[in-house]
């Protein structure tokens, strides 16, 4: 990890973006290090927040294009051969699929929120063959929250970025709980109000 903090550190801008574009083209990389050491880079170099937001909003979208279009294109021949190979899965996977076109958009939107989901959301998106406006819209507005947050905490907190680090490391078996519990609790309240 440290290389790409130095490429950061290094290169800037340039940096910033292709490592969070490669880093939400599923490349093993924790966007949690990555973009708040991206925020604490541009503070310091008096970059505009709203410049490296923008950007990684951009880098994110392009990356996770890359996912989807992989899920759209092999998704759909991947499911079929699950189906084939495990046939009393077939209902699971077609009530799975179900939900997702009722529901792709708010998943998408949420699944951006969550670790580990944030990253597989994309091949869903595209196996399910959600549309790839739709799926677009729905990113940005997972992505641009995502990213407000870390590189938020980076960018105001600066020097003092690996302490909210390291504070994450130890809690986030708490954090990460309590956001799906947010986010079902939401999906929950919007299916009440259909």
């Amino acid at each position: 990890m440290s290389f790409f903090t130095n490429l950061i550190n290094e290169y800037g801008l340039l940096a910033m973006f292709l490592i969070i574009l490669i880093e939400y083209a599923c490349f093993p990389l924790s966007s949690e290090i990555v973009l708040p050491f991206s925020g604490a880079v541009a503070s310091l170099q008096h970059i505009n927040f709203l410049t490296i937001l923008s950007l990684s909003v951009l880098a994110g979208l392009i990356g996770t294009s890359f996912c989807y279009l992989i899920g759209r294109l092999g998704g759909g021949a991947l499911i079929n051969r699950l189906i084939s190979k495990f046939p009393k899965a077939e209902k699971g996977i077609l009530s799975s699929q179900a939900k997702f076109k009722q529901y792709g958009d708010l998943a998408v939107c949420f699944g951006r929120l969550i670790p580990i989901c944030r990253t597989y959301i994309a091949f869903i998106a595209g196996a399910a063959g959600q549309s790839f406006i739709s799926y677009l819209i729905s990113s940005f507005a997972g992505i641009t929250i995502w990213n407000t947050i870390l590189i938020g905490l980076g960018y105001y907190l600066r020097e003092n970025w690996d302490i909210v680090g390291g504070y994450y490391t130890r809690y986030k078996d708490v954090i990460l709980p309590f956001v799906v519990f947010i986010g079902l609790s939401l999906l929950v309240h919007v299916r009440k109000d259909k």
